[in-house]
């Protein structure tokens, strides 16, 4: 079960930066964390998680394998690529494919590096792209729903479930709104899923800033900051540049030693990745054993034999129940072991909702 973020921006505003970096250090730790290099413009990066060292330290399990992200760099957008100017068509076809798009925003300033507008505004680049965007949806959905209402009228009523999201999605997309802006129940949103618009994906604001400003952000970024806030959208500061930097360091220490030097935690990449997570609802659960502890990802609100199936499909096929420990029993009773003689493995069957963090055992038969 694959979940990637698209990487967009205008260019020159750090964007090529960013995903080198990002790629450099998931190569970097290819030794612990796998990474794949699938096409040019995608590379696979391991979610930082410090639960599952944990319990591979506790299982001494001889390796640790976490739960990855994919992300794409998409081509760079200008003005009018809904039109097919640069490369509008290539950028438009690109985004499609991915679950949840990161916008890096331009929040430095740098007379080497020129702007396509001539200036600085983070918000009036986030406007640019989300316009283009959105005027690719109108002109899908009005070619669309001229077919899907005729099916309607006819008394189809797939038809009319779609026409009941596509008029009021039409309307906000001609009103300047995106399609994530309408409120729509459970029903509405597995259909709007499957219209492949632009606007409805969730996003990410990478707001890329000078290295002065990596910890405490500018006034730049701050605006862009308000703007995700008022969307109801996520955001992250970062430094590309710093990034880099730190993309070249061989040693976790130096890595360390060198980001607290700069007052920072953690890498801005390690907040893109988190983030990314969050922004797709995905949860972590956890297979444990000696040879390895293993993390797996998995949309929230999905049942037991759904966790079975993303490990194997024959798993969910003959799914019978699930040995279940959550992550604090296992850590609190100091491993498996302990957990069933405290009592606190559980046997759960087809109808359990799988819960962040919980170590399984799945029995099947097929």
């Amino acid at each position: 079960m694959g979940f990637n973020c698209g990487i967009v921006g205008l260019p020159n505003v750090g964007k090529s930066t960013l995903f080198n970096a990002l790629t450099s250090t998931a190569a970097a730790q290819a030794a612990n964390y796998p990474f794949c290099t699938i096409e040019p413009n995608v590379g696979r990066v391991a979610l930082p998680d410090a639960r599952l060292d944990t319990l591979a330290r506790i299982a001494k399990s001889a390796k640790t394998i976490p739960t990855q992200l994919e992300f794409v760099d998409i081509a760079g957008l200008v003005r009018g690529a809904s039109r097919g100017e640069g490369l509008g068509n290539q950028f438009l076809a690109n985004i499609r494919e991915v679950d949840a798009v990161v916008q890096v925003l331009r929040c430095f300033e740098d007379p080497d590096v020129t702007h396509v507008e001539g200036s600085v505004d983070p918000v009036r680049d986030a406007e640019t792209i989300e316009t283009e965007l959105m005027l690719a949806d109108l002109d899908s959905l009005e070619r669309r729903v001229v077919s899907v209402g005729k099916k309607a009228k006819g008394g189809d009523k797939d038809a009319k479930a779609q026409i009941d999201v596509m008029e009021p999605v039409l309307a906000a997309l001609r009103d300047g709104r995106s399609a994530r802006s309408v409120a729509l129940d459970d029903d509405g949103r597995a259909i709007l899923k499957t219209l492949g618009l632009l606007t409805s994906k969730p996003v990410l604001y990478v707001c890329n800033v000078e290295e002065a400003a990596a910890a405490t952000g500018n006034a730049f970024s701050e605006r862009a900051a308000a703007m995700a806030a008022a969307q109801g959208a996520a955001h992250v500061v970062i430094s590309a540049a710093i990034e880099a930097e730190v993309a070249l360091l061989p040693d976790a220490a130096e890595k360390a030693e060198f980001l607290e030097a700069l007052g920072l935690k953690e890498t801005g990449l390690a907040q893109i990745i988190r983030a990314g997570y969050e922004l797709l609802h995905l949860i972590t659960f956890f297979t444990v054993g000696p040879k390895e502890a293993r993390a797996w990802t998995l949309p929230k609100g999905l049942k037991a034999p759904q966790a079975a199936g993303v490990i194997h499909t024959d798993f969910e096929r003959g799914f019978i129940r699930a040995e279940t420990i959550s992550f604090a029993d296992f850590v609190a009773c100091g491993g498996e072991a302990g957990a069933k003689e405290a009592g606190k493995m559980r046997l759960e069957g087809k109808d359990y909702l799988v819960q962040d963090g919980d170590l399984f055992h799945f029995l099947f038969n097929v």
